[in-house]
């Protein structure tokens, strides 16, 4: 099965790296699953302490959705808002990401 690598940054609030991680390291099993059944796979993120930016990166199942169509979903919602007080984000308390372009991979 072919899979396409996403990847995109976000901003972690200054003092909140340990809160972030208690937080991702306790994800509830509902918001799991709907990142599965979206195709989402080997979903990794990474903090760069010096400026508190955030490294995500997953593979994507060929013909999947992905993310785009989780922001309605209820349990979605409930996740943004209770990371809201320690992320940057938009007025609908999804965090701000940018996505990133691909320079090279080694396979």
């Amino acid at each position: 099965m072919t899979t396409t690598r996403v990847a995109f940054k976000m901003k972690l609030k200054e003092g909140h790296a340990e809160e972030y991680k208690k937080r991702h390291d306790e994800i509830w099993p509902e918001l799991k699953s709907l990142l599965t059944q979206c195709g989402i796979q080997d979903y990794s993120i990474f903090l760069d302490e010096e400026t508190n930016t955030l490294f995500a990166v997953h593979n994507l199942k060929e013909g999947s959705t992905g993310a785009n169509d989780l922001g309605s979903n209820p349990v979605v919602q409930r996740w943004w808002t209770m990371m809201a007080d320690i992320m940057e984000t938009n007025d609908d308390k999804s965090p701000v990401t940018v996505p990133l372009r691909e320079m090279f991979h080694l396979p």
